[in-house]
């Protein structure tokens, strides 16, 4: 079986040939995730029959909604969850920019005069970041604003709530697994917090705070989290970010069990953890975290595990990037916001393949490399590298590496491993290589 004959194996659009359809349409993507989608199709046969399903989302009574496409992936990804101790559900929000695109159902983004939808998914990876998959998502275009200047439209503020809810949801179903929920400044919302209290959190949540908000006799929170000895001091690498180059961090770290109000007149037992940079280079902003959880913090080690988990979070951008860079989600040419939701739900199976591959030849470089790629598409790694494909099954880090050499990356000493562009543009090499030779057999046999 091909990896999208797993992942959207029981899928039910209604019809038997838009099931098949939804697992070509997969690989084609995967194969070419740059390309447009006529690009993507070999001829014009399958990209009429692609826009076909796409269609589907106006079918009347029978119309097709994006959830059934997600759903046999979001089946593998809890089979996945099963065999981890602990995962963390990650959960952002990102605009699409559709601005020059004439698609109805698009609405204003940050700016009134842009045009375009919103996407907040929830994305599962392990605290070793490997992504296990996409397990929900929301997708909505804004309403633009009255004149008095408020937004009409549901509060964008429940998707927040409501994530963790369905996160709560699946935890029950998962019982042998933690599902740790983790939001950035924007999910900080007392509401969230007192939702899972009274659930009896059945899923623990990290979150970045944003509030300073008034605690005990008037202190701050962040203040009074600082009073005191600190518990011990972590180290890492931030790694290198737009107009930023890669460096040492050393912080010193601070928790303390404070209530807070719970917005109806009672208090909240959180957590607040405090790790900050004492002294950073000259030139460079002191990095510093402020997280909230329901968690209890005994020791530094527990501290420090929450800061380690939530220094995962940045993988939900790594997947928002390769979306919307290596997928090219923002260029797709569909008439209506229900088409690009359908096609949206493709793509984001489409990326985190995408990041899982690289992330699984960084985690499990010594696992065979026909546990994820066919034969022909790693000996073909090889043969356009011009070299002689090895006889024995190579290492799924030394395919990767291969694959990764053929879109741009130069695999010196010095460069590390390879990241998300250089694969995705590797491998379409690799795709058109293999189908080349499928056709040339096909005509050696006809």
């Amino acid at each position: 079986m091909t990896w999208s004959e797993e992942e959207f194996a029981g899928a039910d659009l209604g019809d038997k040939r838009l099931n098949r359809r939804l697992v070509k349409l997969a690989e084609r993507f995967a194969d070419k995730p740059t390309a447009s989608i006529p690009g993507a199709c070999p001829d014009c046969s399958e990209t009429q029959a692609t826009y076909r399903l796409f269609d589907q989302a106006h079918n009347g009574k029978r119309a097709l909604e994006w959830q059934r496409i997600l759903t046999p992936h979001r089946e593998r990804t809890q089979a996945r969850i099963r065999q981890h101790r602990v995962v963390l559900c990650l959960q952002d929000t990102t605009e699409l920019d559709f601005n020059v695109q004439g698609i109805d159902g698009l609405g204003p983004l940050s700016f009134e005069a842009q045009r375009g939808m919103y996407l907040h998914p929830t994305y599962v990876v392990t605290p070793e970041r490997e992504p296990l998959g996409i397990t929900d998502a929301w997708m909505w275009s804004r309403e633009p604003k009255a004149a008095d200047g408020t937004r009409p439209g549901v509060r964008e503020s429940l998707r927040w709530t409501e994530g963790y809810e369905r996160i709560a949801e699946m935890a029950s179903i998962l019982p042998d697994t933690r599902l740790i929920y983790i939001g950035d400044r924007e999910a900080d919302i007392v509401e969230l917090m007192r939702c899972a209290r009274d659930l009896g959190n059945p899923a623990d949540w990290l979150i970045r705070s944003q509030h300073n908000r008034s605690v005990h006799r008037g202190r701050k929170l962040w203040a009074q989290t600082l009073e005191g000895d600190a518990l011990g001091e972590i180290e890492f690498t931030l790694a290198a970010r737009s107009g930023q180059m890669a460096r040492v961090v050393r912080q010193q770290v601070w928790a303390r069990r404070i209530d807070i109000p719970d917005g109806l007149g009672g208090l909240l037992g959180v957590t607040c953890v405090v790790a900050k940079e004492m002294n950073p280079p000259a030139g460079c902003k002191a990095v510093e975290w402020r997280l909230l959880t329901n968690r209890t913090v005994a020791d530094f080690a527990a501290a420090g595990e929450l800061i380690d988990w939530y220094r995962c979070r940045w993988e939900i951008e790594i997947f928002f990037n390769v979306l919307k860079n290596g997928c090219r989600v923002e260029a797709l040419q569909l008439g209506s916001v229900a088409k690009l939701e359908l096609a949206l739900a493709v793509y984001m199976v489409v990326a985190w393949r995408l990041a899982r591959l690289v992330r699984l030849g960084r985690t499990h470089p010594d696992l065979a490399a026909s546990e994820l790629f066919t034969e022909a598409e790693w000996k073909g790694a090889y043969i356009l590298a011009k070299k002689k494909p090895p006889t024995e099954t190579p290492t799924l880090r030394e395919v990767i590496r291969q694959i990764a050499k053929l879109g741009g990356f130069l695999g010196r000493k010095c460069d590390g491993e390879p990241g998300v562009k250089t694969l995705w543009l590797g491998f379409a090499r690799i795709r058109d290589f293999v189908e080349g030779v499928e056709h040339m057999r096909q005509l050696q046999n006809s």
